[in-house]
């Protein structure tokens, strides 16, 4: 409710999803061993690789997802055996006391999961502390070359999982019911803010005007309202300058290109931060609303001849976070999707497996998140040589 999420997407991904993820961390944690011995590959003797926590965790958790990206980092830290110092987003504050109350009400030991609110100075003064041992940062990429910076020149450990502008290649054999009922998650998820969506979508040159048609009816469609009712599927966003920003961008692509529907503020919904779900077309793929994370409802259509390049496209990007490819023939959708640039990827479908790695390249970030690999961000290896007497 801090955020303007719909309730739909709100008990599926701020209430089963953060359950699950803890769930899962709990049962890697009891079936991974501490210790592996290995047979030493020169000379006699034998190797023991042990895993230990990193140390103290510094999860610095943005407002879109507060819940289920603050468990992203909080059930593997735990799982490691690191205590976790939580800065929330100032926006979803209440958030973060709910998990405070969860870990008091579940037994977990005083100073093992700590919530300290505040803005951004806290959050700087958290990542440089020297009591921190590693930093795991979810928000804006400005923001993460910043905390890089910081733990760089600290030598500390760290993952960024940061923006995107991710593509959605609609290749000739699409079904266009398929691609339009998957964007509602794949592209427009939680109002337009999601780190991941697929808001670039390049359709075919020869079914361009239908895949417009077909995305901005989808748009228009979308249940704008009350994110407490059960029936909305696109809320307010978080705050007037959230809105403001967006707004921005709308102008921008006005500008730049075709409106083909919404841009405005809904005229039903006087009160509250409401976008209307946009679709731009006829665009230059280098228009500001083809390349910038505008974290709203808004969606641009640009047109492409050959899959050679819409992989080109989809990869000219200062981002690669997620992404998606349309198909009715599987094993090309998997083609397609192995040459895109990025760190997850979807075919006819977006969703985050809580046990595959998940997170960015390029201005994206560094390091990935959830699956086995999730729990080795807050591992240190350390080996113990020993050799046997003569």
């Amino acid at each position: 409710g801090e955020n303007g999420m719909p309730i739909t997407v709100s008990r599926a991904s701020e209430g089963r999803g953060p359950a699950g993820t803890l769930r899962y961390f709990a049962g890697l944690c009891r079936d991974t061993p501490r210790e592996e011995r290995r047979t030493a590959v020169h000379g006699r003797g034998t190797t023991v690789v042990r895993r230990e926590p990193v140390g103290v965790v510094a999860a610095v958790v943005p407002w879109n997802f507060p819940q289920a990206l603050t468990m992203f980092k909080l059930a593997p830290a735990l799982a490691a055996g690191c205590p976790v110092v939580l800065k929330p987003a100032p926006e979803t504050a209440l958030d973060a006391f709910q998990i405070a109350d969860a870990a008091e009400a579940a037994g977990l030991p005083a100073g093992l999961v700590n919530v300290l609110p505040g803005g951004r100075e806290t959050g700087q003064y958290l990542v440089g502390h020297p009591g921190v041992d590693k930093v795991a940062f979810t928000g804006s990429t400005a923001a993460g070359r910043a905390i890089g910076e910081i733990c760089g020149r600290l030598l500390r450990p760290v993952t960024l999982e940061l923006g995107g502008k991710s593509a959605a290649i609609v290749l000739d054999d699409a079904d266009l019911a398929t691609v339009v009922g998957g964007l509602a998650r794949a592209s427009l998820l939680n109002n337009g803010q999601t780190c991941y969506l697929s808001t670039r979508i390049l359709a075919p040159r020869s079914r361009y005007a239908e895949v417009v048609e077909a995305v901005a009816d989808a748009a228009a469609s979308l249940v704008v309202g009350d994110p407490r009712a059960e029936a909305t599927q696109i809320g307010p966003v978080v705050s007037r300058v959230q809105r403001e920003r967006i707004e921005g961008f709308v102008a921008a692509g006005r500008s730049e290109g075709r409106l083909v529907t919404g841009g405005g503020r809904p005229a039903h919904l006087p009160r509250g931060w409401f976008v209307e779900p946009t679709v731009f077309a006829d665009l230059a793929p280098d228009a500001v609303v083809a390349r910038e994370e505008i974290f709203g409802p808004v969606l641009a259509v640009l047109p492409y001849d050959g899959v050679d390049q819409a992989v080109a496209m989809a990869n000219d990007s200062p981002y690669g976070l997620g992404g998606t490819v349309w198909t009715t023939d599987e094993e090309r959708g998997l083609d397609v999707a192995r040459r895109v640039e990025t760190g997850s990827v979807g075919v006819n479908a977006f969703d985050l497996d809580i046990g595959a790695p998940f997170g960015g390249v390029k201005a994206s970030g560094l390091g990935r998140e959830l699956g086995p690999e999730g729990l080795d961000a807050y591992v240190s290896l350390k080996s113990i040589y020993t050799r046997a007497p003569a």
